[in-house]
């Protein structure tokens, strides 16, 4: 299990790194992709090998924020695709009687499933089984090859649904699977509708996929 999938597992059960103010970094999780998951304290960072320790420091890395910050995430992302920051969430999978999600092969080319596609491997698209419904689910094996839940609601569907289809999609990986999602902060409905269903937060997350000069980062930052 990658490092930073055994570190969210464990903060489901409340162990979390030690406060130390460090930073760990860690292995690639899926070729091109590079990332930092931050936790209380202490914050992993998967970069390429063109990437020095040494450099990293001077970037400012470290586990009380510095490898979140903005500066260095657009240092380490050069030209290249940079995510949100977003609050990662976790829980277990679990089955809920009377919820039910169904493959969606027409909704592969909603931007909720192009997205997920970009970041995620393996990822499999799901709904409602009413077709005229486009409540979209994407699962995908994410954030340090967790499983990974994406969401979007049909604009047009009937209000105050959002917790069956969250119920539905967590019904779908084999109970007990830990589960992941990726949540901007300022998206409180979203937060607020994941937390309502059992997750919590481990950590924050950010990604990019690199685009930099020979050597390490972009200059002038």
């Amino acid at each position: 299990m990658h490092p930073i999938a055994q570190a969210v597992v464990a903060a489901l059960d409340d162990a979390f790194p030690p406060v130390d103010g460090r930073w760990t970094r860690v292995p690639l999780w899926r070729p091109g992709l590079e990332g930092v998951v931050a936790m209380t304290g202490h914050a992993f960072v998967a970069v390429g090998d063109d990437v020095t320790d040494t450099r990293l420091d001077e970037l400012g890395a470290d586990g009380f924020g510095g490898a979140a910050d903005a500066r260095f995430t657009v240092a380490l992302a050069g030209t290249g695709y940079l995510e949100v920051h977003d609050l990662l969430l976790a829980r277990r999978a679990e089955r809920t009687p009377g919820t039910a999600a169904v493959p969606r092969p027409d909704l592969a080319d909603h931007p909720r499933v192009r997205l997920a596609r970009l970041l995620r491997d393996d990822v499999t698209v799901h709904g409602s089984p009413d077709p005229a419904l486009g409540d979209v689910i994407t699962l995908g094996r994410g954030v340090a090859g967790l499983t990974e839940l994406g969401l979007e609601l049909d604009p047009d569907g009937p209000a105050r649904r959002g917790a069956g289809v969250l119920a539905a999609a967590l019904g779908i990986p084999e109970p007990g699977t830990p589960v992941v999602a990726a949540c901007a902060p300022g998206n409180t409905r979203a937060v607020r509708r994941f937390l309502a269903a059992g997750f919590v937060p481990v950590g924050s997350v950010q990604l990019w996929l690199p685009e930099r000069p020979s050597g390490g980062v972009a200059t002038g930052v």
